[in-house]
């Protein structure tokens, strides 16, 4: 029964959790030195290393937001029902 429960809110709050990521991600290239957004791997303006470090920076936010999202779920549904979700 937890699992019919949790599916739901779980998408939810992964869909949430994107768009924390993306916020998070924006904030951070900004932080480093990047005035303007950051490149897409088809950018012709930017460089090899300038793509490829945003999209290393990226993929590391949105893993890490995920997680925390993941497990925050899972430890609220057992305070809640007693049981992890698995």
């Amino acid at each position: 029964m937890i699992k019919i429960l949790y599916r739901p809110l779980g998408m939810l709050f992964g869909a949430l959790g994107g768009v924390i990521a993306g916020a998070v991600f924006k904030r951070l290239w900004a932080l480093l030195g990047h005035q303007d957004d950051a490149p897409g791997a088809t950018d012709r303006n930017r460089t090899w290393k300038e793509v490829l470090t945003a999209a290393a920076l990226q993929g590391a936010v949105f893993a890490l937001v995920k997680a925390a999202i993941d497990r925050s779920g899972a430890v609220g549904a057992q305070r809640l029902t007693g049981h992890w979700p698995d």
